[in-house]
């Protein structure tokens, strides 16, 4: 038996990719359309097998535009879904994902980052997709991203994904690199599963006076259940509450409000920090994913050897837990951003940082992992003259 399929009660050894599969059953997604690319391929084999055992439908499409579009299709025929893809093929589903953040098509992407540009090293290890998960698709828009840093955390946050999805009308991504999605660890699921299941809110006022996009008090509106008789259209070009085009600048200007502004009336949802070792630190450091579990370590020795050490993680990272990040960086005196790139999420420290604090970096882009005496050597470094 696979070592990510062995069982015990509700323990289960688990890959990072297979995590996110079974927890997108768990969620209630029934539908997948993806596109087979590594380091992502081990989410579509596994949604394979485990979609047909509860009644959905897996899709292997011709290309990844393909497999978005159909995965938004599913979604506004009322079914929760999913794809998985990596590097190359994550900028091809920039187009559709900002057509699903348009019309508000709730869906979740896995998206595990692997080394770049174009084609890269498929199989190595990045953290270069920061900013492209922000940013990749034109115009304003709203996204939430979310960034796990352990198998049972990628299940958990899958079933997060679903959640936000489902309550915000807007799509998720779930962003791995390839060193938590390869990993297999021991989960417990029940642990690993405390939420109660989100789904969307369907229209229930009269079909006569529905208008598909009209501002709710959340800011949400319900959506129109195929079959409930409901007339609904649905476009990618700015639309009114009627659903129809408009370039009337009131119209259009009240359509953005609120289309940008949903996922900020519920950060109280949306924002996810784990901080350690943050009470009295004077060098913070700010990590994600595999990188953040090796300053996990290197502010647990530095702490060992007297340096007022912290680590903040942001597992929702975007939107940026800006008031969390803000509440300490007016404490510490210097700030540690490692990351397996060339300095993605260092911008948006430094964007949201006091001119005070010293902000040191480690850039590591030749697909290996950070280690933590990297990470510790920088902290002491930034301790003595920070």
């Amino acid at each position: 038996m696979p070592a990510s399929t062995q069982t015990n009660g509700l323990r289960q050894n688990l890959q990072g990719n297979h995590a996110c599969a079974v927890a997108a059953i768990a969620a209630g997604c029934r539908f997948y359309a993806g596109y087979p690319i590594t380091p992502s391929s081990e989410v579509a084999e596994r949604m394979a097998v485990e979609l047909p055992k509860v009644g959905g439908a897996f899709i292997q499409m011709e290309d990844e535009i393909a497999s978005m579009g159909a995965v938004i299709g599913a979604s506004m025929g009322g079914v929760k879904a999913m794809t998985a893809t990596s590097g190359p093929g994550f900028s091809l589903k920039q187009e559709n994902l900002g057509y699903a953040a348009m019309v508000e098509a709730p869906c979740v992407v896995i998206n595990v980052m692997r080394g770049g540009p174009s084609t890269g090293m498929p199989t190595r290890p990045s953290q270069g997709d920061l900013m492209q998960a922000r940013w990749g698709t034109h115009g304003d828009h709203p996204i939430v991203v979310l960034t796990p840093a352990s198998v049972a955390e990628a299940y958990r946050q899958t079933i997060r994904a679903f959640n936000l999805s489902e309550r915000l009308r807007t799509p998720v991504i779930v962003l791995l690199d390839e060193v938590i999605a390869h990993l297999v660890e021991t989960v417990d699921i029940a642990r690993a599963d405390p939420m109660q299941r989100v789904d969307r809110t369907w229209a229930s006022e009269p079909p006569e006076t529905f208008r598909p996009y009209a501002a709710s008090a959340d800011g949400v509106p319900a959506m129109p259940r195929p079959g409930d008789g409901y007339r609904s259209h649905t476009t990618g070009l700015t639309h009114g509450p009627s659903g129809f085009p408009t370039q009337k600048p009131a119209e259009v200007t009240a359509a953005m409000t609120r289309l940008l502004g949903k996922i900020d009336r519920h950060r109280d949802i949306v924002d996810s920090v784990e901080t350690t070792g943050c009470e009295d630190a004077e060098v913070l450091v700010v990590a994600v994913g595999i990188v953040a579990r090796a300053a996990r370590r290197a502010v647990d020795q530095a702490q060992e050897r007297g340096i007022r050490a912290g680590l903040f993680r942001p597992i929702t990272l975007w939107p940026f837990p800006e008031a969390q990040f803000r509440q300490l960086d007016d404490r510490v005196r210097a700030i540690l951003v490692p990351e397996m790139n060339a300095g993605q999420l260092c911008l948006e420290v430094e964007r949201l940082s006091g001119r005070r604090t010293r902000i040191g970096r480690i850039n590591r882009i030749d697909g290996e992992p950070i280690d933590p005496d990297a990470i510790l050597s920088a902290i002491e470094e930034l301790a003595r003259h920070g």
